[in-house]
């Protein structure tokens, strides 16, 4: 058997710089739905149980594994494996974010529909920049380059669904998208000026348009060998699990705001989604740097405890009387959480990262992706139904209790350690092949 090609070795920085420029076109629109959206709705008198099913636009996000094996079989050998896909979702996002400009406020179908179709193409985007962030990185370099993903989605989101939306007061909900707008445009830009290094394969085509990846068939089945590998399905758990109880609470948090605090929007967009999306970018830093440092099943352990003890603090938040709860509070309550947040979902990403087959990058690790927005998904949706029945101290309360029964799952990857994944270039051997074993250390370590 031939040996293992030499990966490709530019400098790290560069490459955890042009991810974290994709992950932020990614975050923008989604952190208008996630953030935005729901201030919006809340302010001109929607129902919490609707605030809650309009978290069903992110449906993309979820169906996103039937549709990653074509990003891993098909893309045009000019542009780059991943670069096929990633400059025409750009293009698309910066044409939806400008069609939404010009929808008019009170046609909330419309709008709503345009954010739906802003995550189609946002999902695809993410396909293909997960798989990008596979081919690039090595295992020892996963926790930066993890920073780059959380980072730099999260630095989207803050503008998307904090600074802009407090900026609303003067430049208006036009001039929000035409904002969003302008910065996907300047992403393209960058994406357009940067090449995509080139993968060695054992018998390139001469044909730069012909796709040298496994077939569609194999892919199905490399996956799947991958899934039922030793620690495979435990991970699948895990995964579908460890977000549901945050979700829950932060589905409801804005909202509690506006009902129960009276809180105006424009207040929320700088206290929450600004200074909190802060707080979230240190968790986000500190989990990478950590899973780097300590190991990353030591990271993602952590931050699940502190993350479940950050919403305790949304709980007893919850039970103040509405002029107890100042700027202060909320910024200490929410800061905790963001922070524990922030580095659980780095550390996680990492983790789910070092367990991808490098051949199906894009297919693999969308898949467990999927997954973690199947597990979390549900909260958010049935929040505002809860809410309605519950309350915001029972609906946190209930967000509490899930996050600490899903704690006891981590034990399930730590003592089921994963198989050794494959180091090999994409086509260094055929998926029905087995990558020879790796001397490097598991993601437990």
């Amino acid at each position: 058997m031939s040996p293992t090609p030499a990966r490709h070795r530019s400098p790290l920085a560069g490459r955890v710089a042009i991810l974290a420029v994709f992950y932020f076109v990614q975050g923008l629109p989604f952190g208008f739905q996630s953030k935005a959206l729901s201030i919006y709705l809340a302010a001109i008198g929607v129902s919490l149980t609707n605030i809650g099913f309009a978290g069903a636009l992110s449906l993309p996000w979820l169906l996103k594994p039937l549709w990653a094996p074509l990003v891993d079989r098909f893309y045009s050998g000019r542009l780059g494996r991943r670069r096929s896909w990633i400059i025409p979702m750009q293009a698309a996002l910066a044409s939806t974010c400008l069609s939404a400009a010009f929808v008019p406020a009170e046609h909330l179908g419309a709008l709503l529909t345009t954010v739906g179709l802003a995550n189609v193409f946002a999902a695809t985007m993410d396909i293909a920049v997960d798989g990008l962030a596979v081919d690039l990185l090595d295992r020892e370099e996963l926790g930066y380059g993890n920073i780059a993903q959380v980072v730099g989605y999260k630095v989207g989101m803050l503008i998307g669904g904090g600074v802009l939306v407090w900026a609303s007061q003067w430049i208006g909900w036009q001039g929000l998208f035409l904002a969003m707008t302008g910065l996907i445009g300047v992403a393209l830009a960058v994406t357009l000026a940067w090449t995509e290094p080139r993968r060695s394969s054992p018998a390139p085509s001469s044909d730069p348009e012909k796709s040298d990846d496994p077939s569609f068939r194999e892919v199905l089945q490399t996956l799947l060998r991958a899934l039922a590998s030793p620690g495979g399905l435990a991970l699948l758990a895990v995964v579908a699990t460890y977000k549901t109880g945050e979700a829950i609470s932060d589905a409801m948090f804005e909202p509690f705001l506006v009902r129960h605090a009276g809180w105006v929007e424009s207040r929320i967009g700088l206290v929450v989604g600004t200074w909190g999306m802060a707080f979230s970018l240190t968790g986000s830093f500190l989990g990478g740097w950590l899973a780097s440092k300590l190991g990353i099943y030591r990271a993602v352990v952590g931050f699940a405890i502190a993350r479940t003890l950050a919403i305790a603090g949304v709980v007893w938040l919850a039970s103040l009387a509405p002029e107890a709860i100042g700027e202060r509070e909320v910024l200490l309550v929410k800061g905790f959480e963001e922070v524990a947040g922030g580095g659980l979902t780095t550390a996680m990403f990492a983790f789910m990262m070092a367990r991808v087959d490098r051949r199906i990058g894009a297919t693999h690790y969308t898949v467990l992706a999927g997954v973690e927005v199947f597990g979390k998904a549900p909260g958010g949706l049935l929040s505002g139904v809860l809410a309605d029945r519950m309350g915001f101290v029972g609906v946190f309360g209930l967000g509490l209790g899930v996050s600490a029964l899903c704690l006891p799952l981590l034990a399930l990857v730590r003592k089921s350690p994963p198989a050794e994944p494959n180091v090999l270039e994409p086509h260094a051997l055929p998926a029905t092949e087995s990558a020879p074993p790796t001397s490097e250390a598991s993601p437990e370590d």
